[in-house]
């Protein structure tokens, strides 16, 4: 059973499905779980075929809306949390790092983070509406493929705050086999999608590089909050490009 917590971990950490383990696991074992974000995602993006395969008949409209509800349920909006702060931190902290770092642990919620929510949402929703049914491959593979760029951040960008559960992923994330699973999961993207998995995967390295660069930048490194915003940013991205 053991072998399967750093899986467990993930998909408690990154879903709200009832996920129970038998006792607190160790650091080791919570730095694995990224390993498997890849495959939470595949889940995700399972579960979201599954619904719009059940929604065939409906308006498109309405199951735009209802597949992007789930979307953000099954995830308890925990990624929107990290755009909202970051940016909120962004807009706010005009330039500096310190003041950047300090917005991000605001618990309110300014313009720029409403602004940043609303418009995601609204691409998000958008792409999804203008999804042919011949489309669900790409709906299945792009949650995973947004997640992969988690492990992927940790791997090549500092983590800034010391402290915190992003300290403990970063600092016990295996460095080979972390290169091997994100490298595995774009190439399946591309065996098994195709030219279009290619495409997704131009549009996603490329924001993918875009903000990573940011982040250097603005904090010299990452932060939990970053990373989320990496996800919904990536997601959006990813679904603009398969709408397109």
């Amino acid at each position: 059973m053991k072998r399967f917590y750093p899986f467990l971990i993930a998909l408690q950490f990154l879903t709200r499905l009832p996920v129970h383990m038998a006792k607190s696991p160790g650091k080791h074992l919570i730095g694995r779980s990224l390993l498997y974000y890849p495959l939470v995602g595949l889940i995700l993006g399972l579960v979201l075929v599954a619904l719009n395969w059940t929604l065939r008949d409906a308006s498109p409209l309405l199951r735009a809306a209802l597949m992007l509800t789930a979307w953000e349920m099954l995830t308890g909006a925990l990624h929107l949390d990290g755009l909202a702060d970051s940016a909120d931190a962004w807009v706010g902290g005009l330039g500096s790092r310190q003041r950047t770092l300090a917005i991000m642990k605001d618990p309110y919620c300014g313009p720029a983070a409403v602004a940043a929510l609303v418009l995601v949402l609204l691409i998000k929703f958008a792409a999804l509406h203008s999804f042919e049914s011949s489309d669900w491959l790409l709906l299945l593979l792009i949650p995973a493929l947004a997640r992969s760029t988690i492990p992927l951040l940790f791997l090549t960008t500092p983590y800034v705050r010391p402290s915190g559960l992003g300290a403990v992923l970063a600092a016990h994330l295996p460095q080979i086999t972390g290169i091997t699973a994100v490298a595995a999961t774009w190439m399946a993207v591309v065996i098994v999608a195709g030219m279009k998995g290619l495409w997704l995967l131009l549009a996603v390295g490329s924001v993918f590089l875009l903000l990573r660069h940011a982040m250097v930048q603005r904090l010299g490194g990452t932060t939990g909050d970053t990373a989320g915003a990496l996800v919904e940013l990536t997601e959006a991205v990813a679904l603009v490009a398969a709408a397109l």
